[in-house]
């Protein structure tokens, strides 16, 4: 069974890896895909995006908002939902360090675009699930075992900041 710091390591891992989460403002009932960029390995944030100036989520956060990411991995192998607070930021040290081909295809004008808007998520709460592979647990049911006993150590409900 993880521990919560193992299961917390697992979540920061995948998502430097998988990038790709629904992010809104706390409350809104709306959220968006967005690519999530880590500049470091110290699992604590902040996770930054690069967004257009002219998009709903950036007039939403307008001075900063609670915000919400959530998050799947790929093998669906964990599942994060993510409280913490959403800043619209100008840093062009960031920008610079985290600029990369895939960023530099939405911006005709590059680094220095008019439209280009960064947004800072400050994480401060998350609840993250491990999920077993359903082709396991199904077999444990035929087994006669109950699936739901190996899901209770698979949580984690813990502060990121």
């Amino acid at each position: 069974m993880p521990s919560e710091r193992e299961i917390v390591h697992k979540f920061w891992k995948q998502l430097q890896s998988d990038r790709t989460v629904l992010l809104g403002v706390e409350g809104s009932g709306e959220a968006q895909p967005m690519t999530a960029l880590l500049e470091s390995d110290d699992e604590r944030g902040p996770v930054w995006f690069f967004s257009s100036k002219d998009v709903d989520l950036v007039n939403e956060i307008g001075m900063g908002q609670p915000g919400v990411l959530y998050f799947t991995a790929k093998g669906h192998d964990l599942f994060a939902g993510v409280h913490g607070e959403l800043s619209l930021v100008y840093d062009r040290g960031v920008i610079e360090r985290l600029w990369n081909p895939f960023v530099a295809a939405w911006y005709e004008g590059g680094k220095d675009d008019p439209s280009l808007q960064l947004i800072r998520f400050d994480p401060a709460h998350a609840h993250i699930w491990l999920n077993e592979n359903s082709v396991f647990s199904g077999v444990k049911a035929l087994l006669g075992r109950d699936p739901k006993q190996d899901y209770g150590g698979k949580t984690a409900d813990v502060p990121l900041s």
